[in-house]
């Protein structure tokens, strides 16, 4: 036999049982709980951003990666019981939409890495010690700063000059973090000469009871949380249908709920949000610690503005508002 012959021979003798045990590693596992409906606008563009990103780091559902999907429907009950069919699952990483989903989690491993999503006050729900150190198994990426309440209230201001009140609506159930954003709400509101409301709802009938009662007092306007109870379909399309109805201004926090009938939103990029996931849990993938990844903040925000729905209340968007959208929707 040739020398290069034999060197080839004993050199494929040599490969193959590495490339074999590459063929038979065990194909990772990843958990995803999300607090809203699988056909939530909100929810199925953001999943689907979410496996693009992991698809670009190269891991390919069903190739070298299972994920296990859960969708709670703003169903805090669910989101317990779903977190715990997930843990029993074991999977190398969890990622977790929502304060409930992650405080779900949080009482069902405190070793299995878990990166979150669409939190807004990650130190105050107890889940890291610090953003730069979150110090345990939960790391992830913030969605709202509590500062814009005074962005929120500014926007209701330039739409309807005349607001004399300003509602905020939350369920506490799906929004425990409500004082969060209250408080810099509230004080907004006030140095803006608009007296604040507090609107927690959670039912439908709560939604219908709190639209009568902003309708009884005029010049009213309405702010919507950021909470998975408010964008999970059904609720946010009753919610716009009776703003629509009764002509209240109301201010959201994500396009996607304007591009479904709402007047104006400002907030930070959701679909950005869900594409930044995946690089922390390709890093924990590769053996990085959550408690070594710090927490991450928004960085792209945007305002939308749908000119429709302000015809159908009767209001006129300045042209430096106009000027100032990421987005108009004629």
């Amino acid at each position: 036999m040739k020398r290069r012959e034999f060197i080839k021979l004993v050199g494929g003798a040599t490969m193959w049982p590495l490339a074999a045990r590459a063929q038979n590693r065990p194909m990772r596992r990843i958990g995803l709980l999300s607090g809203g409906a699988a056909g939530d606008l909100g929810i199925a563009a953001g999943v689907a951003a979410f496996n693009a990103a992991l698809d670009e780091l190269g891991w390919i559902e069903g190739r070298n990666v299972q994920i296990d999907y859960r969708f709670a429907a703003a169903d805090v009950e669910r989101m317990h019981a779903m977190a715990k069919e997930l843990v029993a699952l074991q999977p190398d990483v969890i990622v977790a939409q929502t304060t409930p989903s992650v405080a779900a989690l949080q009482r069902q491993t405190s070793t299995i890495p878990i990166v979150f999503v669409f939190v807004s006050d990650p130190v105050g729900g107890g889940f890291v010690a610090s953003l730069a150190r979150p110090g345990g198994n939960i790391t992830g990426f913030i969605n709202i700063e509590a500062s814009l309440g005074g962005k929120w209230i500014e926007i209701l201001k330039d739409i309807a000059p005349r607001v004399a009140r300003a509602a905020l609506m939350f369920n506490p159930e799906t929004a425990p973090y409500f004082a969060f954003y209250q408080q810099t709400f509230e004080a907004a509101a006030r140095s803006n000469g608009i007296e604040p409301i507090a609107a927690p709802v959670r039912s439908a009938v709560d939604i219908e009871h709190a639209f009568e009662s902003l309708v009884g007092r005029p010049d009213t306007g309405l702010v919507l949380m950021p909470d998975i109870f408010m964008t999970t379909r059904d609720y946010l399309d009753l919610i716009n249908s009776l703003a629509e109805r009764h002509r209240v201004p109301t201010i959201y926090p994500y396009r996607f709920m304007v591009a479904a009938g709402g007047l104006i939103s400002y907030g930070n990029d959701a679909i950005d949000l869900w594409r930044r996931v995946p690089t922390y849990v390709d890093r924990i993938l590769k053996g990085a610690k959550p408690a070594d990844l710090p927490v991450q903040l928004p960085t792209k925000f945007e305002m939308t503005i749908n000119l429709k729905t302000a015809k159908a209340l009767g209001f006129n968007i300045p042209a430096t508002m106009l000027g100032r959208a990421d987005e108009v929707i004629e």
